[in-house]
């Protein structure tokens, strides 16, 4: 497993907040909402939901910061490609700011390009994947009282990477939500 330091364990003790359970495809003996839910997490990777999830996030962050969305910046994390990034979470964004009052930070992060990287996978067996090399407008995130958004968490790795990457910036992370939380086992009563 991958050594985890504490800038991370810092950042994975923040409050994250998800919607729903996501089932790999792989986990079969999933009900109908599992597939519901499953479905909704490809359809808005794919830009095809995200009003639904819009509608979602900004009850979320109603409920949490009440009329503090106004002095919050959204920050989505960003995808692997500057089309998938824009495809994903450009109208998302401006949906959620306009529903809350929040700060848009979209327009702040770009995804430049790519790079090979060595990850463990779940076996603990080393393999290469291809990860995005994102660009900042450093300055403009300083001191600003950030809430970042991803699609789908699974241990919070690269959550807590991004979130780590924006308080270097001179930014407050408060909190992390998220579409879905992976999961890999059913719970059959």
């Amino acid at each position: 497993m991958a050594h985890m330091d504490n800038h991370l364990k810092k950042q994975l003790e923040k409050t994250q907040t998800w919607f729903c359970k996501y089932f790999p495809k792989r986990i079969r003996n999933v009900g109908e909402k599992e597939v519901a839910d499953r479905q909704m997490v490809y359809d808005f990777k794919d830009g095809r939901s995200f009003e639904a999830v819009a509608q979602m996030t900004a009850a979320s962050l109603k409920e949490q910061y009440g009329d503090g969305c106004k002095d919050i910046t959204f920050v989505p994390v960003p995808a692997s490609t500057s089309e998938k990034n824009e495809l994903r979470y450009k109208a998302f964004c401006e949906r959620v700011c306009e529903l809350t009052g929040a700060i848009n930070g979209y327009e702040h992060v770009k995804v430049i390009g790519g790079r090979l990287a060595i990850h463990e996978n779940r076996k603990l067996e080393k393999e290469i994947r291809k990860v995005s090399i994102i660009e900042f407008d450093e300055i403009w995130f300083k001191g600003k009282n950030i809430v970042t958004f991803d699609d789908v968490i699974t241990r919070g790795i690269t959550w807590a990477t991004y979130s780590d990457q924006l308080e270097n910036l001179g930014a407050h992370v408060l909190s992390g939500i998220f579409l879905a939380k992976t999961h890999y086992k059913v719970k059959t009563n």
